[in-house]
């Protein structure tokens, strides 16, 4: 399984266009990785979690072909994880020559977006499904499952694990700590990989809500070795980072390197 990371940043980028504080000015002046958009990832180059504002942009930096996009999974309907008025450049007679539909998966939020923005381009071009936490579904050659995120109260906001090939993944964010009827379908799972938020640096709270820090994101992988929830040789990915974290990304990394968890950046492709 092939996992690009189009994204890496919370709602306002790193560094955040509008902001002067230090750390946006180091990121300016260091570059490389510690340029960072808006949030989401390719798997196997067919498979996308969210359509974040910068996606087009995504795209050209990474040479990515998005009418190869067959599925969208979408997380929640906040503005830097869905964009749905951009699809629109997906329609008959803007794009052409493509062969399959675009299905995109969410929540009611999603759908009724999703609706409002394209649906009277649907067609031939657009599929839409509700999702229900739990319910696995068949999505192309993969299996989905929907978890229950803890992110806003407003919103039924989704985690994703899929499952191909004998391998299993979790995108696990946007979330502070789980809710526990997810960390209950996780119990026992054996994952390949999980990716986790951590939107903030050191809080000193070890199971934050609505975004994971440092300390929650360690204390979730003492969770995961505890019940079996990922492989022993399984990877924890970090990813969803604000500035107001204080950190750079040779921080990020130096901070997570003695617990062997892998700090992503822009561009960045994991196999699994």
């Amino acid at each position: 399984m092939k996992i690009h990371f189009l994204g890496t940043a919370a709602a306002e980028g790193f560094p955040n266009a509008f902001c002067r504080c230090e750390h946006c000015l180091q990121a300016r002046k260091l570059g490389g990785k510690n340029i960072r958009t808006r949030s989401s990832a390719i798997i196997d180059d067919v498979i996308k979690f969210d359509y974040s504002p910068d996606s087009y942009m995504q795209a050209l930096r990474d040479n990515i072909d998005l009418g190869a996009i067959e599925h969208l999974l979408v997380t929640h309907t906040h503005s830097d994880h869905f964009n749905a008025y951009d699809l629109e450049c997906r329609r008959a007679g803007i794009a052409h020559n493509l062969q399959h539909p675009m299905h995109i998966y969410g929540n009611d939020a999603v759908m009724y977006h999703t609706r409002v923005a394209i649906g009277r381009f649907a067609g031939e071009r657009f599929a839409f499904h509700l999702l229900r936490p739990f319910e696995t579904i068949t999505v192309g050659d993969v299996l989905v499952t929907p978890l229950l995120a803890d992110h806003d109260s407003m919103e039924t906001c989704l985690l994703y694990v899929i499952e191909k090939d004998g391998k299993k993944l979790l995108y696990g964010h946007d979330s502070g700590w789980f809710p526990e009827a997810t960390w209950a379908w996780l119990k026992g799972k054996n994952l390949d990989c999980a990716i986790l938020d951590c939107t903030h640096g050191y809080t000193g709270k070890s199971r934050d809500r609505n975004h994971m820090c440092i300390e929650t994101v360690l204390e979730a992988q003492r969770e995961f070795r505890k019940e079996n929830i990922l492989k022993e040789e399984g990877r924890i990915v970090v990813t969803h980072f604000s500035h107001n974290s204080k950190l750079l990304h040779d921080e990020f990394d130096e901070i997570f390197k003695p617990a062997g968890v892998v700090v992503a950046y822009d561009g960045l492709i994991l196999y699994i």
